[in-house]
């Protein structure tokens, strides 16, 4: 979409201030406000008879203005006005409260559609409160928009509007007319017309499939770029080494699944490309002894490996536990963070750079420019919601083509998982060790909160710790004073002699990192946490965990959660409070409360709520879409895959003149982690 650059304040009739409440909305650009796609649409086009609406789903009636009454005064001291209409069938009211403009703008003796729900009283339909329009002006479909307060969609579809029209049949179009023939897509001057303002249905269904299908092609394009950049030589090849010493001095055997994953990696470790292959498990897989096992074999073969985390906390448990499980073999392990003292980091840079370490485990003080490794043949992130495919580059960058592990407690379904993570090959855990306790999980009322603090309270007395979780969203009160308020109630009124601790967004990082080192510790007894408990963190004291609110939680949040729990050798509890009865967040409960399978309750998850923030980028890393849903344009993604792969066969690095504006496209999408040069 070439020429449509211009900073959005500079569009006729948005000014400075309408441009700042965009930004809120992320739209810098005249690009960006046309490609801020309707989120759904109110149809005029099918209209009915006021009898056929019901009162719980709006439609389209078609009406002729018979008379307007005299405004009325009301309770509350508004306004009422209503007129008298007809379908030509049936008489009716379309009432407005406390909106003259919209009753003013209503001539007598002209037709209109208005578009609302129906109800019947004192013997007669009403409309209440309806949208209308001119019948013989009709927008068939008008677009509705996301939106920040001081925007209304009619304001955007104005501004909007001044765009499409100067979109024409010749603008540029970034895929080729071939491939457009190919696929049975239209062009993109009738798709960006289509999906703002629809001739009708079918018009938008070509639009919505013209849209979805470039953006998915471009993003499965990056990712095999980004996948095979790379993949030309590696300077750390590594032959295949016996890991039986590894093995033995593990205190369990490994699961079918941990060797599947190991077996995998050691494979990918032995070719002369570099591995890049995430290991998806659900919480408590045992991941991380796949990356020792790997870890290992690097060592044995005279590379090192960075396996970097994405908290502190999280970096010296991960620090202790390689140690543990590597020590015993010989291969060396090495903490740094950004904590330590500027000696401590400057000896252990030097122990890295001279070769005297095999595994450095640390936070993004592993990315920084003064740290340096003599021979780094493996590079593990943790949490791969946490790093997005740049990260995981510069860590790379360190090394001669290094291979990448990257570990995910994060579950998705197979199939998605291989399409969504283009540039990863996936190995999948699901199987969960032998003696790991299921966590007993129950929904309750906040009727019962005074019997369920008791409960908690028998954990407490044996010496065990337990989390609160709750988003304590309260008009008017800071999440602070929230928090504060809820751990003085529990204080005082359920677990009085218990140490308290807090952890909620308006801390800085170090702050909740101190306070997750006191828990961990077991200075803090009970924990009420306002914001997501640090994922991965291991607490093998913490027994038992409330969920409050338990609604505003999508399943594979709660599931996540849950997993801070039942990570000892103790009986573990997971209590969710709620008093919602719509069914889909009773339905939540009801998995969470009959299954610990993390990938069953994924499936559930997409289900129910669809994708939304589950395949967003802040949890994967990748980049935002704007139209394509990664659950509902399944097929839409394997077809887009499928051309991917044949563009870059005949093209590698998208060269070919026929393919610049896709090329512009991957580099538009990913920004700074556009791929070979992109940037």
């Amino acid at each position: 979409m070439r020429g449509f650059e211009q900073d959005i304040q500079f569009l006729k009739g948005v000014g400075p201030k309408r441009a700042e409440l965009y930004h809120k909305l992320g739209i810098e650009t005249v690009r960006d406000l046309l490609t801020h796609y309707p989120r759904s649409y109110v149809n005029f086009a099918d209209t009915v008879r006021i009898f056929a609406l019901s009162e719980t789903e709006p439609g389209a009636v078609r009406a002729t203005v018979l008379r307007k009454g005299a405004a009325q005064r009301v309770s509350g001291g508004r306004m009422l006005y209503k007129a008298a209409a007809s379908d030509g069938f049936t008489n009716f009211e379309v009432v407005f409260f406390g909106n003259a403009y919209a009753f003013d703008a209503l001539i007598e003796g002209e037709d209109y559609v208005f578009y609302g729900k129906a109800s019947r009283g004192g013997g007669r339909y009403q409309m209440l409160s309806p949208q209308y329009q001119k019948a013989d002006r009709l927008l068939p479909m008008q677009p509705v928009y996301r939106l920040t307060e001081g925007l209304t969609s009619k304001m955007v579809a104005s501004n909007v509007a001044q765009i499409v029209e100067k979109v024409s049949d010749s603008m540029y179009d970034p895929l080729p007319d071939a491939l457009r023939a190919s696929h049975g897509l239209c062009h993109l001057s009738f798709a960006l017309h289509n999906i703002h303002f629809p001739e009708n249905e079918n018009a938008l269904e070509a639009a919505r499939k013209r849209l979805i299908f470039e953006e998915l092609l471009t993003l499965q394009l990056g990712l095999f770029l980004l996948k095979g950049r790379c993949r030309k030589q590696t300077a750390c090849t590594m032959p295949r080494t016996p890991l039986d010493a590894f093995f033995a001095g593990l205190p369990f055997t490994p699961t079918g699944a941990q060797l599947r994953a190991i077996e995998q990696g050691c494979a990918d470790l032995g070719r002369g490309v570099p591995m890049n292959r995430l290991v998806q498990g659900d919480v408590g897989s045992g991941k991380t002894v796949v990356a020792a096992a790997l870890c290992y074999t690097a060592a044995k073969n005279g590379f090192q490996s960075a396996v970097m985390a994405p908290t502190e906390i999280l970096a010296e448990q991960h620090y202790h536990t390689f140690e543990k499980l590597l020590a015993s073999c010989g291969v060396r392990v090495g903490l740094l963070t950004g904590s330590m003292t500027a000696a401590q980091k400057k000896n252990v840079r030097r122990q890295a750079a001279q070769g005297e370490l095999d595994v450095l485990v640390g936070t993004h003080a592993l990315v920084q420019q003064d740290t340096v490794f003599g021979s780094l043949g493996l590079v593990v992130t943790d949490e791969q919601h946490r790093f997005g495919v740049a990260q995981r580059a510069a860590l790379a960058g360190k090394g001669g083509n290094p291979h990448v592990l990257v570990m995910s407690a994060t579950p998705i379904p197979r199939t998605l998982a291989l399409i969504l993570y283009g540039d990863l090959d996936v190995s999948v855990i699901d199987e969960l060790p032998p003696g790991r306790r299921q966590v007993k999980t129950y929904a309750v009322g906040s009727d019962k909160r005074e019997r369920m603090f008791r409960f908690i309270r028998s954990f407490l007395e044996q010496g065990r710790q337990a989390y609160v979780v709750c988003p304590l969203v309260e008009e008017g009160v800071s999440e602070l004073a929230s928090a504060e308020k809820y751990a003085a109630e529990v204080a005082g009124r359920y677990l009085a002699g218990y140490r308290i601790g807090i952890l909620h967004g308006r801390l800085a990082s170090s702050e909740k990192e101190a306070v997750m080192r006191a828990f961990s510790a077991g200075e803090i007894d009970l924990l009420v946490a306002t914001t997501v408990i640090e994922v991965g963190v291991d607490v093998p004291n913490a027994a038992a965990m409330v969920i409050e609110n338990a609604e505003r939680f999508g399943l594979s949040q709660l599931h996540q959660l849950r997993g801070r729990v039942g990570r000892g050798n103790y009986e573990s509890v997971c209590i969710l409070v709620t008093d919602a009865r719509n069914p889909q967040a009773k339905r939540r409960c009801q998995v969470m409360c009959a299954t610990g399978d993390g990938f069953l309750i994924a499936k559930e998850d997409l289900r129910l709520r669809g994708p939304g923030d589950f395949f967003g980028s802040k949890q994967h890393g990748l980049p935002a879409l704007k139209i394509a849903d990664m659950l509902e344009d399944t097929a839409l993604l394997a077809e887009a895959q499928s051309e991917a792969q044949d563009i870059l066969r005949r093209s590698p690095d998208l060269e070919e003149q026929q393919f610049a504006g896709l090329r512009e496209n991957v580099h538009s999408l990913f920004g700074q982690c556009a791929p070979n040069g992109y940037n």
